[in-house]
């Protein structure tokens, strides 16, 4: 899995978008709506995030355009 800056990944009812991504660690912002600005930040090792999107879905830019904001 190739992880980027501004990646939206969904999962269940949850949406997550990569903040900061450095060698070892992610910034992640997890979220309600793939283009809502409420949500909550977290701070974890690239490990525990890969291992968090195990089975979410990455979604493209029409996908996060197109969602409806909640």
């Amino acid at each position: 899995m190739k992880l980027k800056q501004s990646q939206v990944w969904k999962k269940g009812d949850c949406y997550f978008r990569i903040v900061r991504l450095e060698r070892l660690s992610v910034d992640y912002k997890e979220m309600p709506s793939p283009n809502s600005n409420k949500g909550t930040h977290h701070h974890v090792t690239k490990k525990e995030f890969c291992r968090m999107l195990k089975d979410a879905a990455l979604l493209t830019d029409q996908e996060i355009f197109l969602a409806p904001p909640r």
